[in-house]
């Protein structure tokens, strides 16, 4: 497939041009088989061009994905394959009249041939476009294997009820043996240091009791007095 951009550069002022001379676009491009939607690769795909006219220059282009225009050739009622500029059509695609339908032929479609075809009648100098005849492999869509949420939702029943169903199993049993030993540890000196606390706590206040009783049993003076001397009652005779 051959490129030039004398070529693109004409196509532009054709497209400019179709619209001040007010001709309206009748061509059409399409498969030639009609009942095909998506040509497969490695097949011969045809295409033909309706309501051009006879006996002018006429060219087939492609647009690809990347929205670049490719000259594939050109051609007229008398010769096909028609070149410009010295350049060499591709061996893969083939120009032929049959009837009133001018024919593409693509002898192995691949996948750098995808694209939207047109075909174009150069007519007093101005370029008649025909309408755009897509040309691209099926999209193959995957869809996700039904197995994984499958297993995802098994997966979760498991979790969810993995202290029922697993107590039988021996080593679910040793591990929750472990976990109760380890809680004996942790918990007995725990326990025992507040018992220690609390007898001792007990102990405090029963000394603290009879320390307190010592200090209230002292001797009052007699008169009643702190510090007064005794008196000597006096006899009388």
């Amino acid at each position: 497939m051959a490129g030039s951009p004398a070529l693109l550069l004409l196509l532009s002022l054709g497209l400019c041009c179709t619209g001040t001379h007010g001709q309206r676009n009748t061509m059409e491009a399409r498969f030639l088989h009609r009942n095909m939607k998506h040509p497969q690769e490695g097949q011969q795909l045809e295409l033909e061009c309706l309501h051009y006219e006879r006996n002018r220059p006429i060219f087939w282009i492609r647009l690809d994905k990347s929205g670049n225009l490719h000259f594939i050739l050109s051609s007229t009622h008398s010769y096909s394959n028609t070149l410009q500029e010295g350049e060499k059509a591709s061996p893969n695609f083939e120009a032929l009249w049959r009837g009133n339908s001018y024919r593409l032929v693509v002898k192995n479609f691949r996948a750098e041939d995808e694209g939207t075809y047109f075909c174009v009648n150069y007519i007093n100098q101005v370029l008649h476009f025909s309408s755009g005849q897509p040309a691209f492999f099926p999209v193959t869509t995957t869809t996700a294997a039904p197995t994984t949420p499958a297993a995802t939702t098994e997966s979760s029943h498991v979790t969810k009820k993995d202290i029922c169903v697993q107590s039988s199993d021996p080593g679910t049993r040793n591990k929750n043996m472990l976990n109760f030993y380890c809680e004996i540890f942790i918990w007995a000196p725990l326990a025992g240091v507040c018992l220690v606390l609390f007898v001792a706590l007990i102990v405090t206040i029963v000394l603290c009791q009879k320390i307190r009783r010592r200090r209230c049993r002292c001797k009052r003076p007699p008169n009643g007095k702190p510090g007064a001397k005794p008196t000597v009652p006096t006899r009388h005779i």
